[in-house]
C-alpha cells in the first residue's frame, strides 16, 4: 500500500529521524512530505541534510521550506545584510554554525542547492495543504502577498486553536482561511506550547511539530489513516546537548 507520510520539524536531530523511519517501516513505495526546519537545535544539522539528499534518491520526497532553513541558506551564502546573527544563535543557529566548521566547501555547496530548491508548500490532489507555518490571505496560498509568511506565520494555527468548535462552517463568523482546504498540515509552532507531544488537530489544521527542537519527540504520520510514530524525546537522544532548551 502506498502511504503519504508527513514529518514534523527535525532541527538537527538525525538520531530521531533514523528512529521514526525505522518505526514507521518506510519503504520506497511511500511518499514523504517533510514540513521543514531540518536544522538549528541539535548538533547534526549537516548530517540531516546529507541524509535527506540521499533519501530522495530512493524514496519520493517533498521538502518544504522552514524559516530555519532559510536562515541557514542566508548564512551559507553570505546574505546577512539584514541578518540578526545573535538572535539566530539563541534559537538554534549556534549549534548549526559549530557543526558546519568541519563540513567541506563541496558539501556546503550541495546543501545550498538543496536549500534553494525547497518548496514553499505542497497542495495535493485531495485538497490537502502541506506548509511549514501557514498563510494569511483569506483567499489562500495563491494570493499571499508576502511568501515569507509561508514559513513564518503563526496566525493560522492560533486561529484554529482559539476557534470556538460550536461555530458552524456556514456561519459568517467562521474564519474563511479554515474553509479553503480539507486539511492543512503544519509545523513551526510546537504543540508542546499547549502541553502536548502528539499531533494535534484543530479545525482543518493538523500540527505535526511535536517539539523535537526542545524536549519532545519527532513525529511521522500517515495522513490517510492518522496513525503516527514517534522517536524518543530529543533531549534523551542528545542527553549531553541543550538543543533549543
Amino acid at each position: 500500500m502506498n502511504r503519504k507520510l508527513v514529518i514534523g520539524d527535525i532541527h538537527g536531530g538525525l538520531r530521531a529521524l533514523h528512529q521514526i523511519m525505522e518505526r514507521a517501516k518506510v519503504t520506497t513505495d511511500d511518499t514523504l512530505v517533510f514540513l521543514g526546519d531540518y536544522v538549528d537545535g541539535w548538533s547534526e544539522s549537516p548530517q540531516v541534510i546529507d541524509y535527506l539528499i540521499a533519501l530522495a534518491k530512493k524514496v519520493n520526497c517533498i521538502f518544504i521550506r522552514g524559516n530555519h532553513d532559510e536562515l541557514l541558506l542566508d548564512w551559507l551564502t553570505g546574505n546577512t545584510k539584514n541578518f540578526d546573527e545573535l538572535m539566530w544563535y539563541k534559537h538554534g543557529g549556534e549549534a548549526t554554525v559549530l557543526a558546519y566548521k568541519s563540513v567541506p566547501r563541496e558539501t556546503k555547496n550541495k546543501h545550498i542547492k538543496f536549500l534553494k530548491e525547497l518548496k514553499n508548500y505542497y497542495h495535493d490532489s485531495r485538497n490537502r495543504l502541506f506548509i511549514h507555518a501557514g498563510f494569511t490571505n483569506m483567499n489562500g496560498i495563491h494570493y499571499e502577498y508576502f511568501p515569507k509568511l509561508f514559513y513564518w506565520d503563526r496566525t493560522l494555527w492560533e486561529t484554529a486553536l482559539s476557534l470556538n468548535p460550536t461555530i458552524s462552517k456556514d456561519s459568517i463568523l467562521y474564519p474563511r482561511r479554515l474553509t479553503l482546504y480539507d486539511e492543512v498540515y503544519i509545523g513551526h509552532t510546537p504543540v508542546t506550547r499547549i502541553g502536548e507531544t502528539v499531533p494535534i488537530q484543530r479545525a482543518c489544521v493538523w500540527n505535526v511539530d511535536t517539539g523535537a527542537a526542545f524536549q519532545g519527540p519527532l513525529t511521522i504520520m500517515d495522513v490517510n489513516t492518522k496513525e503516527f510514530w514517534q522517536s524518543e524525546p530529543l533531549n534523551v537522544l542528545y542527553f549531553n546537548e541543550k538543543g533549543r532548551n
